[in-house]
């Protein structure tokens, strides 16, 4: 791909990675490699349910502090400042998440609350801290989020029915462990939609105007892990190669994203998500496909390199059309995992649409859209084409 500006990035990530089955039983080694005696456990009821918690904690043994386990989907702040003083009272000096993008996010949360104090909405916008944070080993039950390596925490103003964000090079968990047999039990749709939710990210690594060529190799790699083993893992659970790979795959589109952002589905799906609650992996997964139709006078050539890494036979076809043939891929794709591909499917209601517009414009992802978006208007065809 030829880059038509001049490049100039910095590519950061510190976080340190453990891939393999069953290294979640190292966790209580990883807090004590960070200098750590006490960790603090923070997760949500499904996970305590499904039994993974007590792996976490079991593996711990004398360095387990505590738990907090009621975190929700997206999380707010009421939640966060729980958790927080949770961890203060135990006398915990390391945070240790084991759930999904909302678990890892709120743990972010409270590691700075530990260590920098304030309300958390005192940290809303990127680069807001100046030092390194608490101590966070995190692991990740599910394939989508990329929380585990990325510098930035999505939490809910639950008032406001928005969605903040916190990006900041302080947040980025020191240890991610990835252990593949912590997610088998995840159930078939929530298993597809995260894992749309990783292609999401892969994608908009890609495309923002922030890409450069290391965020743009983890994406396409990412992109080819997913096509091959999202499937897998949705018709057979347990198939722990599949697991493991689509586990990797979200880490390192992660990775990308982390450092290039994301765009406009982003935006949107943050917007579908604070006013009408729609689990983000689902709506990144039917805006993402009408997105890349909206963008692709702008970058053509960069969606059909994405198609060419999806498994998509270009050969004859123009950028335009390559292009197009990525959308259609992803709409093949979930076709395939059977996931609603309409908004009216999601529970959005016809007239809520004029405020999901508005709303995503002031969401910060949307600066990073290769297209520039003039007008909320832009935004309404989008959600229309895709209700």
């Amino acid at each position: 791909m030829a880059y038509d500006r001049e490049l100039a990035f910095i590519y950061l990530n510190p976080a340190k990675i453990i891939y393999g089955e069953n290294t979640v039983n190292d966790v209580g080694i990883e807090v004590g490699e960070l200098g750590c005696s006490k960790a603090f456990v923070i997760t949500d009821p499904g996970v305590v349910e499904a039994g993974l918690t007590e792996r976490v904690v079991k593996a711990l043994g004398g360095k387990h502090a505590g738990t907090y386990d009621e975190v929700v989907q997206d999380s707010g702040h009421h939640i966060i400042n729980q958790a927080a003083e949770a961890v203060r009272k135990s006398g915990a000096d390391c945070l240790v998440s084991i759930g999904g993008g909302s678990v890892i996010d709120t743990a972010k949360a409270v590691s700075i609350l530990l260590k920098s104090g304030g309300q958390i909405g005192d940290y809303t916008g990127f680069q807001m801290l100046s030092k390194p944070q608490a101590p966070h080993v995190a692991i990740p039950t599910t394939s989508g989020t990329g929380s585990e390596v990325t510098n930035c925490a999505v939490i809910k103003d639950w008032d406001r029915n928005q969605k903040q964000l916190l990006g900041s090079d302080y947040i980025i968990p020191n240890t991610a462990i990835l252990d593949p047999t912590l997610t088998t039990g995840l159930p078939p749709m929530l298993t597809a939609t995260t894992g749309m939710d990783a292609m999401s990210h892969a994608v908009e690594a890609i495309h923002t105007m922030n890409h450069e060529p290391i965020m743009d190799a983890l994406g396409l790699h990412a992109v080819g892990l997913i096509m091959e083993n999202l499937p897998k893992c949705v018709e057979d659970g347990s198939d722990l190669v599949a697991r493991g790979q689509q586990l990797i795959a979200s880490t390192i589109a992660g990775m990308a994203f982390g450092g290039s952002k994301v765009g406009l589905a982003h935006a949107i799906a943050h917007s579908l998500g604070g006013l009408f609650e729609v689990p983000h992996g689902l709506a990144n997964s039917i805006i993402l496909p009408h997105v890349i139709m909206f963008n692709l006078d702008e970058c053509a050539d960069i969606y059909a390199m994405i198609a060419r890494a999806m498994g998509t036979d270009t050969k004859g076809l123009s950028d335009m059309e390559a292009g197009e043939a990525a959308g259609n891929a992803l709409w093949d794709l979930t076709k395939k995992l059977g996931i609603p591909q309409k908004l009216s499917e999601a529970g959005v209601p016809e007239d809520g649409l004029e405020a999901v517009a508005d709303m995503s414009m002031s969401d910060g992802a949307i600066v990073y859209n290769p297209k520039i978006v003039m007008d909320s208007a832009d935004i309404l065809d989008i959600l229309k084409k895709a209700y």
